[in-house]
């Protein structure tokens, strides 16, 4: 089944969303999560809102807000400089100017399926972009990753653990080796953690951040843990050494994240209370994770494993060769959005990606269409 043309322009994260938004349907499209944030977060904002905190942050963050999060990483090296940032997309987007200010010629890899940012960013700076697979039982392959440096003078890696649309999450053995080539080929290492709390194992994600050195970067946000994806609010670690520039390249691009916002996140997290939260919520989305794989793969689905984060990553049953095609169509008969592989790489056409973040009635009905769309196709 193919062969719907339709001509549509910049991301398809957001044409897919804007469609539900306009006209009514499912979200399974963008990662918007279906929760609401902690009571006691919202009720911090209502004070906050009554405080006198309605002019500029400081361009580093609230003063409260960064102690926080530096305290939640007791064994990163105190000299390293930390940004809040209008969430982890700015931090990115910081970064990346920065490096391309310093360097006048970046040359980028990323594990793909990719992120758009670290497709698209390049595209903007008009640099070059390479992929490398990232494979379902291991992250990477190390011959392919060090044949890819070499031979495409490889300088800035962009990689994310868990991997957004691909839930995979890097081992240490992976990431200790990443990290290693990255150190000794002097490769910028731009490390995307938002989905560091939404992991499905036992264990956390590991990164190799004990030792920030003038290589690594490391981003987070609290987007998606505290399901605040329009409170703006991420933050990264740096080298030192890069510190003045980019806080110079940062008042004229970002320059602060609304005082108000930051002050309310910084009282609610003083209560120690966030952490029950995102348990609840990892198991919430968890148990969407489970149903999904279940009916999916039932039906001629073929699901990547789903090792952390907000989706499912999945290729289309035989019959269906073209996830744009799946997703118009899917939208026009049943109302349910979901993103089209191609976005994240041409050579995932026949692949898409679902937001499994949502309530359990909305998820759950939103699978429901999708197996009754293939059955009726």
């Amino acid at each position: 089944m193919s062969g719907t043309n339709e001509n549509i322009t910049g991301s398809l994260i957001s044409y897919f969303s804007n469609l539900v938004k306009s006209k009514g349907g499912i979200n399974l499209a963008q990662g918007i999560p279906g929760f609401n944030p902690p009571k006691k977060l919202l009720d911090s904002l209502k004070i906050s809102a009554d405080l006198n905190c309605h002019q500029y942050a400081p361009g580093l963050g609230n003063l409260n807000l960064r102690k926080y999060i530096q305290n939640s990483y007791p064994h990163i090296d105190k000299d390293s400089s930390l940004f809040i940032t209008n969430g982890a997309t700015e931090a990115i987007s910081l970064i990346y100017t920065y490096l391309k200010n310093k360097n006048s010629e970046l040359n980028v890899l990323a594990f793909s399926p990719a992120y758009e940012s670290y497709i698209h960013l390049p595209k903007i700076f008009g640099d070059k972009y390479k992929s490398i697979q990232c494979y379902k039982d291991k992250y990477f392959d190390k011959d392919e990753l060090v044949f890819a440096v070499d031979n495409h003078k490889i300088n800035t890696i962009f990689i994310a653990s868990p991997g957004n649309p691909y839930g995979k999450i890097m081992t240490k053995e992976e990431f200790d080796f990443l990290g290693n080539l990255c150190a000794e080929r002097q490769i910028y290492l731009i490390i995307d953690a938002v989905y560091s709390e939404l992991y499905f194992s036992t264990n956390k994600p590991y990164y190799p951040i004990n030792n920030i050195n003038p290589y690594v970067f490391y981003v987070n946000s609290f987007s998606k843990k505290l399901s605040i994806t329009g409170w703006r609010i991420g933050y990264f670690f740096c080298h030192e050494s890069h510190k003045e520039k980019i806080a110079y390249i940062h008042d004229y691009i970002g320059l602060s994240t609304p005082a108000p916002l930051q002050g309310a996140l910084s009282s609610y997290l003083q209560l120690g209370e966030a952490n029950l939260y995102i348990n609840n919520l990892r198991q919430l989305v968890k148990l969407n994770l489970d149903f999904a794989l279940l009916k999916l793969n039932n039906n001629g689905f073929n699901c990547f494993p789903t090792d952390g984060g907000y989706f499912i990553w999945t290729e289309l049953p035989v019959g269906f060769d073209d996830g744009l095609d799946f997703g118009l169509k899917l939208y026009q008969n049943h109302k349910t959005a979901i993103i089209p592989g191609e976005h994240f790489g041409k050579e995932w056409k026949r692949f898409i990606r679902i937001n499994i973040a949502r309530t359990k009635d909305e998820f759950e009905n939103g699978i429901i269409q999708i197996l009754s769309f293939i059955k009726n196709s």
